[in-house]
């Protein structure tokens, strides 16, 4: 094959879609699900991994901030390749910081370098995704992306977690065993940033645009179009209802999250399931993912089949009543991986189908001229609704002991159930609208 047909090939869709959503996904699951993993295998305390990991959601939660600067300066693609090649240096560093004595705070800093890069990396991706296709192409590969997307978790969270398993076991050493999961990782991602040189277009619209006047010519400012993008958001109608439901529909997951990789981890003597590694990389970051995948699929087609408004409710019950699993686990301690791996599907399903209602209700609330802008704010606060919760959640866990913990969880949906009652709904809303794709979301957020 000649230069030119190499080139001609390349420039398809189907080149480098797959690979771009791969490559977004993939350090979000390490950042916010698989760090969990690798700190309980170090031996770091419930307390300390649900505080720290927790604040490594605060990019997400501001990333609308600084969202105007990707706008304004070089070019989605430059952005995307840039945070690319600084993800694949940030894996490589926290592999060699698991060398060094300080590795828990070194580590953890790299993921927050990480955590900035990877929040970035959305906003170029989506940007580019947006400038390089038509608007019906756009539409047409959005099952594309997300499909590849959900893969990098499947790869991150399962497959990733599982090989950490069997090194720990070949090894003998869990500090090495993690060191030679985060390189593995580092070269995938190195090797997806080098092909997307060569693979990502060059669209016309994705200029650089540093070098416009800062004042356009009838006085406005993109400043001052930001301050109205985030005044007109807080204008809204019963906005305190809205962000009670961005904040708390979701308070009792944003708790649960964080202790469930702890759980699966920890000894029957203290009250967990006593899972090993490998164990857990199946039956929670394989099985129980894809399982949510299936649930968020349905919520999918229940929400355009029949609009937000019908499934709302439905979906309230399915995201919460599931969390009765967990105390059901914490009573019971079945040895079993099969039935340990069932709970979790059941659980997972319950939770990506009860999520599609809380995606329908940021769309909705989202409409209007800026969409784009007021939705990526919903994300944020959505963010911040599961970073503050998940902070104290490893310090409740250790002085309640998890059946306690999971006890004040099932607790904690009481507002979960309160706060779809406050809001307005417009009818049919969601039927036949295409639901959001970029995974901004992940597993469990």
């Amino acid at each position: 094959m000649n230069a030119n047909a190499v080139r001609a090939s390349l420039a398809r869709p189907i080149a480098w879609i797959p690979t771009l959503y791969f490559a977004q996904g993939l350090p979000y699951v390490l950042v916010m699900t698989v760090s969990v993993v690798m700190y309980k295998r170090l031996g770091v305390s419930n307390t300390a991994i649900a505080f720290v990991t927790s604040w490594l959601y605060l990019p997400w939660v501001l990333k609308p901030l600084w969202s105007p600067l990707i706008d304004l300066r070089r070019t989605r693609r430059w952005w995307t390749l840039v945070m690319q090649a600084a993800g694949a240096a940030s894996l490589g560093a926290i592999a060699l910081s698991l060398h060094t004595p300080a590795y828990v705070g070194l580590s953890l800093a790299v993921f927050s370098a990480m955590a900035l890069a990877s929040a970035t990396h959305d906003i170029a991706c989506d940007g580019f995704y947006m400038l390089a296709l038509p608007e019906r192409a756009q539409a047409a590969y959005v099952g594309l992306r997300s499909t590849f997307y959900r893969l990098a978790m499947i790869a991150g969270q399962g497959g990733l977690v599982v090989l950490a398993g069997r090194w720990e076991t070949a090894t003998g050493d869990i500090r090495t065993a993690w060191s030679m999961a985060m390189t593995l990782a580092a070269a995938v991602f190195a090797m997806l940033m080098l092909y997307h040189v060569r693979a990502l277009p060059r669209p016309s619209a994705d200029i650089d645009r540093s070098a416009q006047r800062a004042r356009r010519a009838d006085g406005g400012s993109a400043l001052c179009d930001w301050k109205h993008v985030f005044a007109t958001f807080f204008a809204r109608p019963q906005i305190g209802r809205v962000l009670a439901f961005l904040l708390l529909y979701r308070f009792a997951e944003a708790q649960l999250v964080k202790m469930v990789t702890p759980f699966l981890l920890d000894g029957r003597d203290s009250g967990g399931l006593g899972l090993s590694t490998t164990e857990v990389g199946i039956a929670y970051g394989t099985v129980g993912v894809i399982a949510l995948l299936l649930g968020g699929i349905l919520g999918g087609l229940a929400g355009a089949r029949w609009g937000l408004q019908r499934i709302l409710w439905p979906c309230v019950v399915a995201l919460h009543l599931p969390d009765a699993i967990f105390l059901a686990l914490a009573l019971v301690q079945p040895q079993q991986l099969m039935v340990v791996s069932a709970a979790l599907a059941v659980e997972q399903f319950g939770y990506g189908f009860g999520f599609a209602a809380y995606l329908l209700f940021m769309l909705m609330i989202a409409s209007g001229p800026y969409q784009t802008a007021h939705y990526a704010m919903a994300t944020g606060i959505m963010a911040l609704g599961m970073m503050v919760p998940g902070m104290a959640s490893g310090a409740l866990q250790e002085a309640l002991g998890y059946p306690g913990f999971f006890l004040w969880v099932m607790l904690s949906t009481i507002p979960g159930f309160i706060v779809p009652a406050l809001v307005r709904i417009e009818p049919d809303f969601g039927r036949r609208q295409h639901m959001p794709e970029d995974g901004d979301d992940g597993p469990r957020p």
